[in-house]
């Protein structure tokens, strides 16, 4: 028990008290020598004495509880500058200093929450990118300055109707918003068509479903990537050309002699040669005629059993997994086709026919196919540019067959997924969006 300690106050107090009384009584009985005239007198002084004692006793205590139930009321209200005297050296003193040992703690906690929530609506504010930020109503509770000064010409947003402000913008914003994924959309600005790309995403806020619209700018980069991609095709069809039109020259060459000489029996050659390449590099420009001219995707309701069984009958060694019950929701012949180019691709890589399996998982939202193989997978470099367009690891791969199908899916407003898998070989997902108007 220590000295200064509460306890020990208390002990004092109430050892203080007690002789006091015993003296008193002593006192009293040797004076009037009656037992019940003394019990009497005494009960008297104690019972007038008694409350002055406790009043001094929880003088302290009460006061320091008075203080703290007002400082956790201004906690509650957001004010922690409230603190409390810690003079004392016992129990009462340590709370008092905890106590404000926490409010210090608060006010420096709240301090940082806010230099950080001003350097994010800093950095929020100033971004290229517009942002606004809906409530469950639809009502616009934030916007950035971007967002101000595209959709309402530099005025306030908050407190609008998103959909009021959507069908004041040029019909192809109004077209993204009803797409309800990420999508591109260009709109005349300036006398310049300028193209965004549109994203919007929906999360809880304090218990409430938010919607979050982001708008890009992507002019700029659309075209730096334009540019670097006619390089490379460029460069493609320039090496494709060369490596068929040099060996052809010089069969013309050599076919010329020959004929020149009379020794027609050695021409078929060189025509077999000539027409041999004539055909690949017809081939070769027919596969880039076709990605340039994917139609846009006409999704529809797909019942699974139909779409996996015409992949079997073309390749009946393959593994099928189970079909979900309900439909999916996608344009089948594109789909179809996709699933074709990956089988092929998977044999091509080395993998046995019996070792590719396709497996289709569906949820609410989303539809995703697998095909798997046990091939020779891809190295980092190789994953990391496989659905370019025109990048080939094979002598004579176009570069067109993953980037097809990424084309293809992006277009369904999904995504494509590659990834080796532990035991060897590929793993090649397709994620399609499934839209409500697709459930049963």
């Amino acid at each position: 028990m220590r000295l200064f300690s509460l306890e020990g106050k208390v002990a004092v107090a109430l050892g203080v008290f007690a002789l006091g009384a015993g003296a008193l009584a002593l006192s009293l009985y040797a004076w009037l020598e009656s037992d019940l005239v003394v019990a009497a007198v005494l009960l008297a002084v104690l019972a007038v004495c008694a409350p002055v004692v406790a009043r001094m006793l929880t003088r302290t205590p009460a006061s320091l509880f008075r203080a703290l139930a007002g400082s956790v009321a201004s906690f509650k209200d957001g004010d922690f500058s409230f603190s409390i005297a810690a003079d004392r050296r016992d129990e009462l003193g340590d709370l008092a200093r905890a106590h404000n040992e926490l409010g210090r703690v608060l006010r420096e906690e709240r301090q940082n929450l806010f230099q950080r929530e001003l350097l994010l609506d800093t950095v929020v504010q100033h971004t290229p990118n517009a942002l606004v930020l809906t409530d469950p109503l639809g009502h616009v509770v934030y916007a950035n300055i971007a967002a101000r000064q595209l959709l309402n010409g530099g005025q306030r947003l908050q407190g609008l109707t998103f959909a009021d402000v959507v069908a004041e913008c040029p019909p192809a914003f109004a077209a993204a918003v009803a797409h309800g994924g990420d999508t591109l959309f260009t709109v005349p600005l300036d006398r310049e068509d300028e193209t965004f790309h549109f994203s919007q995403r929906s999360f809880k806020l304090q218990g409430r479903l938010h919607c979050m619209y982001l708008i890009k700018r992507m002019t700029r980069e659309i075209s730096r990537q334009e540019v670097a991609t006619w390089k490379k095709v460029i460069r493609v069809i320039s090496h494709e050309l060369n490596n068929s039109l040099a060996p052809m020259q010089s069969l013309a060459h050599s076919g010329r002699v020959l004929a020149q000489k009379g020794e027609f029996g050695r021409l078929a050659p060189v025509f077999d040669t000539i027409e041999d390449r004539t055909r690949h590099l017809h081939a070769f420009i027919r596969g880039y005629a076709e990605f340039a001219k994917l139609p846009q995707p006409r999704s529809e309701r797909v019942a699974w059993p139909a779409l996996l069984g015409a992949i079997a009958r073309q390749h009946p060694e393959i593994a099928v997994g189970a079909a979900p019950p309900e439909p999916g929701w996608f344009d089948r012949a594109q789909v179809e086709q996709v699933l074709i180019n990956l089988v092929k691709n998977a044999h091509e890589a080395g993998s046995p026919l019996d070792a590719i399996r396709i497996d289709v998982t569906q949820r609410a939202e989303e539809s995703r196919i697998e095909v798997s193989d046990r091939g020779t997978g891809m190295s980092d470099t190789v994953l990391a540019n496989a659905l370019l367009p025109f990048y080939s690891t094979k002598r004579s791969g176009t570069g067109l067959g993953l980037a097809l199908a990424r084309e293809i899916v992006e277009a369904h407003g999904g995504r494509i997924v590659l990834a080796n898998r532990e035991d060897g070989g590929l793993r090649v997902a397709l994620i399609l969006p499934r839209p409500l108007v697709a459930a049963d």
